[in-house]
């Protein structure tokens, strides 16, 4: 399964593109610590949901080497659940950057993942997973563009 969400930021490329560059811990939401001796591997919660009615995940974030030019960026990132793997699909992707003139950025991921437990989560992905896999990746980028308006407070967010 395919999935993409996408937010515009009131921020230059080259101050996302520095951000996300820049200590994840300073900007992927949830952020809980770094796994020891994984290189680029981290531990966040991911989920959805607002204060006192949320659901969240533990999983491990690995963050690949950027790539592309003076306007485009793309991130990659791949997140697994930590316990219980089988019951969570394995989601790759990208968290990419795309400047929109000199003062704006789309900031957006793309991700893929394929349902577990076989033809049952194949079907309980069409059901209803598919919609919670698409709220997660909102809720995380979400929290990606909070994190990197709070590096930027003279600018109003967009």
């Amino acid at each position: 399964m395919f999935a993409r969400y996408y937010v515009e930021l009131a921020l230059p490329f080259e101050a996302v593109r520095a951000g996300l560059l820049d200590d994840p811990s300073r900007w992927i939401p949830g952020m809980l610590e770094a796994a020891e001796d994984r290189g680029h591997r981290l531990l966040a919660e991911v989920g959805l949901g607002s204060e006192g009615r949320r659901i969240d995940k533990k999983v491990e974030i690995e963050l690949g080497a950027p790539r592309g030019t003076s306007s485009v960026m793309a991130l990659p990132v791949t997140w697994r659940a930590t316990g219980a793997q089988w019951l969570f699909p394995r989601l790759d992707g990208d968290i990419e950057l795309a400047a929109l003139g000199s003062a704006r950025t789309q900031l957006s991921i793309s991700a893929r993942y394929q349902a577990p437990l076989g033809v049952v989560g194949r079907v309980l992905d069409r059901a209803l997973l598919h919609r919670v896999a698409e709220a997660t990746l909102k809720d995380f980028l979400e929290g990606v563009a909070e994190h990197l308006h709070a590096r930027e407070p003279s600018t109003p967010r967009g």
